[in-house]
């Protein structure tokens, strides 16, 4: 049973997303929030799988909560999916840098946000639809001068080969079809990669890939 905390300021919003949720019998909603500081309480004292963060909220807003659920050790296993209203909020790419695997537009169709609680579950990054592009290329113009190498020095070449077409936006079975191999053995290769690395997920994994230089600005064409 996948477990979901609900952190929104709109009660209409949350209730939504609980008959939603509940319905599936995989999924359960373990508790609700109406502001950053109450979810990021709810989330030290319940210890869900995911939490669905609104990043307008009032006394802590979402980003400020999502810093601090990712940078507690103790919670490390709990993912943080954004939620806002458009898809071109200015946040995105911040919350992302925050630390959260994925980030959906309140809008989403139904079977969308369901897929999404579930892939990041698995560790998979969820952004929607026409994001993740925009994102990383915006990534690029803001990114900072390459970290040192030895970040990837324990990676074997086709580990980067691989991080890299992550950095890119490529989903597995892109890099699969691109690399010709399995989409299994490119899931295993990104996976890999994640755990040398100490990757929370594949979002932090295309961060890291612009921070360490492997990929830099101009490659998306």
């Amino acid at each position: 049973m996948i477990r979901v905390l609900l952190a929104d300021d709109q009660s209409l919003v949350r209730a939504g997303f609980k008959a939603l949720l509940d319905a599936q019998d995989d999924l359960e909603v373990a508790g609700e929030a109406a502001d950053g500081d109450e979810a990021l309480r709810r989330v030290r004292a319940l210890r869900p799988d995911v939490v669905l963060m609104d990043i307008r909220m009032p006394v802590l807003d979402g980003l400020a909560a999502t810093r601090r659920i990712t940078d507690d050790p103790d919670l490390k296993d709990v993912k943080v999916v954004i939620l806002t209203t458009f898809e071109l909020d200015e946040y995105v790419f911040e919350a992302i840098r925050s630390g959260a695997s994925g980030f959906l537009v309140k809008d989403t169709e139904p079977a969308e946000l369901l897929r999404a609680v579930r892939a990041v579950v698995e560790g998979d990054a969820l952004l929607s639809p026409g994001v993740t592009r925009r994102l990383i290329s915006e990534f690029a113009a803001r990114s900072k001068e390459p970290a040192a190498a030895g970040l990837l020095a324990g990676l074997t070449e086709r580990e980067r080969e691989v991080m890299a077409l992550v950095g890119i936006g490529l989903s597995n079975d892109e890099i699969a079809r691109r690399l010709v191999v399995s989409p299994l053995t490119a899931k295993t290769h990104v996976s890999r990669t994640m755990v040398k690395l100490g990757a929370r997920d594949r979002a932090q994994l295309v961060v890291m890939a612009y921070e360490s230089g492997l990929v830099r600005p101009g490659w998306l064409g």
